[in-house]
């Protein structure tokens, strides 16, 4: 292809100087004015007209190449992708001088289903580039000319220009069909992407405080940032970074041994501990001699002397049941490894700073700039005391995973008020050489807050943080309260009623989070987040749970799959049934669009799409057919397939989200 593009650059010149020398004749035939012409126009038609005929063949062959060999699909194939790969070779064969120019795929409304299911929209903007070259060709003659030139393809049907000059794609019927059977046969696999080691840094709670609002969001996204890398094949690890070190762990136990103590035996319960927490920074910030009692438990702890470690360790027990508690009702899945860990990490990477020459005193502070310009705010790497801060622990932390644990991509769950410290982290990371950024990728995954109706911080009545575990009883109340104003409590045994609520209550609350761009601030309200209508976890789960009643209806089996798979056809002849089918089949263009930016709400989007549009499919194609007498006297056992599809699709959407499908709600 390059030798290809290089003589094609060769020719261009040669018939620009060609046609230059060409005006020059035709200036002297006429009379125009005198000039000396020799025999280099002979010679460079000659030259021109061999090299014509040998671009000639090259072009011919690699088309006849092309064209000749059958493109793979698989059935973890992303279909984007996949056009992006025919239209690339078409831009080979037809503009090789071109072949640079990144191919724009997009997907085709719905709605405007006669200009086909995808466009190649490249033609305009190639058109603006030859005319810059002094070639001039209209967008529909270079849409026409990829069109010829694109190689066959399992997957498209047909391809028509249309409009200014698009390539309109119309996917085969046949392909869609197998790919819903091979979902229903071999599960929903994986797009195939280049494996990583990743780090997902998320939830990060302190110790001797009881987990609020404040957390949800990191700990949800987190969550299922790793779920989704995970379904990718990416080896993911997930730590939670929490704080169980510093200043306050000294103040807490020297409070402690005035007001609790029997502290060395049994610690507070969470919410006495986070009571004596504030009680002991009053006294910290009032009482000189408490603070200086507070700072000698600092060091007996930062030493290891024994009773000091005890009481730790006791306080980070009791901190680590109440975690785990909202872990669990949440389903989350996270390592601990707090900034205790990184404690002699530290020491390390203020040696190899030192080393480095990146360090300098400025007030007794030992500081580094992220960039030798001396830009933006210091970090803090060493205290006037000697001691350590968050931009130690968190350059030892990035550097501990890179070496370390040989991760190629950390992901840093957090809120976006932390955007120009973690910038900050990085470019510094980058600049001593710890972070590489041609092979290294490091991203800080940023939200904004949870509001309350009213626009303003979520707080309770009295102005207190809202309690993660208050928040999730009373997801559980209102959810209970749905379904029973629904009759289900009564339709429902007890068992599958509890299920139903855990499905509704946190299903609301995370899918809430999730389908907001989390850039955004959003409001928390139980009342839009229950809804049954628009895109809400509930009407999800509704439609989840109106498949599976479909099968249900059925008096025979349908649960194993293989049975009909291996005497039923998947037929698309309807158009709500073609429509449904390629819905379906973007699930991998959308897992790809998710990991690259790490934005879930196009997720959440996309579980809409399948259920708005399963909806259309089900008032629309009957797929069993009772008699008056409620007897069942035709099954359409193809689209009892693509219910069972849909319901696939969806569940592993789910997964990912983390919402539990409940067959009955």
């Amino acid at each position: 292809m390059s030798e290809l593009a290089l003589e094609l650059r060769t020719l261009s010149d040669l018939e620009r100087k060609t046609e230059e020398l060409s005006s020059q004749i035709n200036s002297v035939a006429r009379g125009d004015f005198h000039v000396e012409v020799d025999d280099d126009l002979i010679k460079l038609k000659a030259t021109n007209n061999k090299l014509k005929h040998r671009l000639s063949l090259i072009r011919e062959s690699i088309a006849q190449e092309l064209k000749s060999s059958v493109m793979e699909v698989t059935e973890s194939f992303s279909i984007t992708e996949h056009l992006e790969t025919v239209f690339a070779q078409a831009f080979a064969i037809a503009f090789p001088e071109y072949g640079n120019v990144p191919v724009i795929i997009a997907p085709v409304n719905s709605a405007s289903a006669k200009y086909g299911d995808y466009q190649c929209n490249n033609a305009m903007g190639l058109a603006k580039k030859m005319k810059e070259m002094g070639v001039n060709k209209t967008p529909r003659e270079i849409a026409n000319e990829l069109l010829k030139a694109c190689p066959a393809s399992p997957i498209i049907n047909k391809l028509e220009v249309g409009g200014a000059g698009f390539v309109n794609v119309f996917l085969s019927k046949d392909y869609a069909a197998k790919a819903l059977q091979n979902i229903l046969r071999s599960g929903i696999k994986p797009p195939r992407v280049p494996k990583q080691r990743v780090l997902v840094d998320f939830s990060s709670p302190n110790i001797a405080k009881q987990m609020h609002v404040g957390h949800l969001r990191s700990t949800i996204i987190g969550e299922s940032i790793s779920r989704l890398l995970e379904f990718l094949q990416h080896d993911v690890i997930r730590i939670n970074h929490i704080g169980d070190w510093g200043t306050q762990f000294g103040m807490l136990i020297a409070h402690l041994e005035d007001r609790f103590p029997d502290f060395l035996n049994v610690s507070p319960p969470i919410g006495d501990l986070q009571s004596f927490y504030k009680e002991s920074k009053k006294r910290f910030d009032t009482d000189e001699e408490f603070k200086k009692r507070a700072y000698n438990r600092v060091v007996s702890l930062q030493n290891g002397e024994a009773n000091s470690r005890k009481a730790w360790t006791l306080i980070c027990d009791v901190s680590r049941k109440e975690f785990q508690t909202i872990y669990d009702r949440l389903d989350i899945t996270v390592k601990e490894r707090g900034e205790s860990f990184y404690q002699s990490h530290m020491l390390s990477v203020v040696d190899f700073l030192r080393k480095k020459n990146m360090l300098e005193e400025d007030e007794g502070r030992q500081i580094m700039w992220s960039d030798e310009g001396k830009s933006g705010v210091p970090l803090t790497i060493v205290k006037s005391d000697g001691g350590f801060t968050y931009d130690t622990s968190d350059m030892a932390a990035i550097r501990h995973r890179i070496d370390e644990e040989q991760c190629t991509w950390i992901i840093y769950v957090v809120d976006s008020g932390q955007s120009t410290h973690f910038n900050t982290i990085f470019k510094a990371a980058e600049r001593c050489g710890i972070l590489n950024p041609t092979i290294h990728r490091v991203n800080h995954v940023q939200f904004g807050v949870v509001l309350g109706e009213d626009g303003k911080k979520f707080k309770t009545r009295s102005g207190d943080t809202v309690k993660l575990s208050d928040l999730l009883n009373e997801g559980m109340k209102r959810s209970l309260e749905q379904l029973s104003s629904r009759g289900r409590d009564k339709i429902l045994t007890p068992d599958e009623l509890i299920e139903a609520q855990e499905a509704v209550a946190y299903g609301c609350i995370k899918y809430s989070d999730l389908s907001h761009n989390r850039i955004s601030d959003y409001v928390f309200s139980f009342d839009k987040m229950l809804d049954d209508r628009g895109n809400t976890a509930v009407y999800l789960l509704y439609t989840y749970t109106r498949i599976c009643s479909i099968s249900r209806k059925l008096s025979e089996d349908v649960s194993n799959l293989k049975t009909i798979l291996d005497t039923v056809e998947i037929v698309l002849d309807h158009e709500k049934e073609w429509k449904l089918a390629k819905t379906l089949l973007k699930i991998h263009d959308i897992l790809l669009k998710c990991s690259k930016d790490l934005f879930l709400h196009f997720l959440c989007e996309f579980c809409f799409e399948v259920c708005a549009v399963f909806t259309e499919f089900y008032d629309s194609c009957y797929c069993i057919k009772k008699n008056k007498d409620g007897e069942i006297v035709e099954v359409n056992y193809s689209r009892i397939l693509m219910c069972e599809a849909t319901a696939a699709v969806l569940r592993q959407c789910f997964y990912i989200l983390g919402l539990k499908p409940v067959s009955k709600l």
